[in-house]
């Protein structure tokens, strides 16, 4: 039982610390509701785009079924890279970076659909560093372990629209988010880094 709540709080702590900036741009949509944009496009397209990247990363997890767990733990440096990264660059910039959708990829969204397809666009670009931290995740995990992370995934997609209607009825609170989130993010993933490295024992082999 100690290990389903292990897992549940590491899927939780994942994903938290991926999405933050989803937060901000989903609060954009959110805030841009009309009759044409509807709630349900925004969630239906975060799903979907969210869906992208969880098949984009699980090679890991097939590559966790053939190389030794205590070599994937090597892929825990994947994390602490991104969240050095982090630290050594402006908020602002990373933020700048990550709302910015080609327009390219925008059009071929909308001729698929205006609305639902194009927030999946958005969900994908935004994903690439989501994949550099689900890959090392999914390669230590398990089926067990990889079920209740999905599970706890799908879950928090759901919460994080929640989260992001409320705050577009609260520009304040959006404001805030944006200004102060990503100053914890750097930290977490490090800190998630270090668990995936301890937690596949591949810390063993530097004391041998």
């Amino acid at each position: 039982m100690n290990w389903m709540i292990a897992t549940m709080l590491t899927g939780m702590t994942a994903f938290a610390a991926t999405n933050v900036d989803d937060i901000v741009i989903l609060t954009l949509f959110f805030a841009r509701v009309d009759k044409t944009l509807r709630q349900r496009h925004i969630v239906a397209g975060q799903y979907l785009g969210f869906l992208g990247l969880i098949v984009a990363s699980l090679p890991g997890f097939l590559g966790g079924m053939i190389i030794p767990k205590v070599w994937l733990g090597w892929l825990g440096l994947l994390p602490i890279a991104i969240g050095i990264h982090y630290l050594l660059q402006p908020a602002t910039d990373h933020i700048t970076l990550q709302t910015t959708v080609p327009q390219k990829q925008l059009h071929f969204a909308s001729i698929l659909s205006p609305q639902t397809y194009q927030v999946a666009a958005v969900t994908l670009a935004n994903g690439g560093d989501n994949i550099g931290i689900y890959l090392p995740l999914f390669a230590k995990s398990n089926l067990a372990e990889l079920a209740i992370i999905l599970s706890v995934f799908l879950t928090m997609i759901g919460v994080w629209c929640g989260i992001a209607d409320q705050l577009a009825r609260q520009p304040l609170l959006s404001g805030a988010l944006s200004r102060y989130g990503h100053r914890l993010v750097p930290f977490v993933l490090i800190g998630l880094g270090i668990f995936i490295f301890i937690d596949s024992g591949t810390h063993r082999l530097l004391i041998q």
